[in-house]
């Protein structure tokens, strides 16, 4: 199961020392990008040729031991999480960085660290997933789609309202645990 990402937890801390800034706007930046990147995959399985792409990857991160996040963020390939970012947000992709950098007031270059870690992370879990329930191209869209809903559910909006508003739903002030419950109840099955 997932560690959680809450603000004093070892893999914020782990993170925070990769773009060496205040953990409160790492911790912010996070929050907000798991979801989006989530939502954006799952955009991107809507088609079968996006499907079909994204079981493909999966399959070179089925291995991927997500069940430690601090080591996991450690020894993150942040290179690969790049061209993760490029095959998700596409075009799109700097101009998602900016905002989330002007929502969080990092710098471009930590936000793109930050989202360069987590995306291996996500395909990680998604790519575990996808190995231990068989899934084919098919079943990988119905996992996105499934993890987004909750994510929406719990975020009671659009992308842009998970973008924006803090997911809570034990009212702690982290969304990440909120976050990774919801992949950890995957996990479980």
């Amino acid at each position: 199961m997932f560690q959680s990402l809450s603000a004093n937890s070892p893999a914020l801390k782990q993170l925070n020392k990769k773009v060496d800034a205040e953990p409160e706007k790492v911790e912010k930046a996070a929050q907000i990008s798991i979801p989006m990147l989530m939502e954006a995959l799952n955009r991107n399985t809507n088609n079968p040729q996006g499907a079909q792409s994204l079981a493909k990857a999966l399959e070179q991160h089925q291995d991927d031991n997500v069940d430690n996040l601090e080591k996991f963020l450690q020894n993150v390939d942040t290179e690969d999480g790049s061209k993760i970012l490029e095959h998700i947000f596409s075009n799109k992709k700097q101009a998602v960085q900016s905002n989330l950098s002007k929502t969080t007031g990092l710098k471009q270059d930590q936000v793109s660290s930050i989202m360069a870690s987590l995306a291996p992370m996500i395909l990680g879990f998604l790519g575990n997933q996808k190995k231990t329930q068989n899934l084919d191209a098919d079943g990988v869209s119905s996992l996105t789609s499934l993890l987004s809903q909750n994510l929406q559910k719990n975020t009671g909006g659009s992308l842009f309202s998970m973008a924006t508003k803090l997911l809570d739903a034990n009212k702690d002030g982290s969304i990440i645990d909120d976050v990774l419950n919801i992949f950890g109840k995957f996990k479980k099955r």
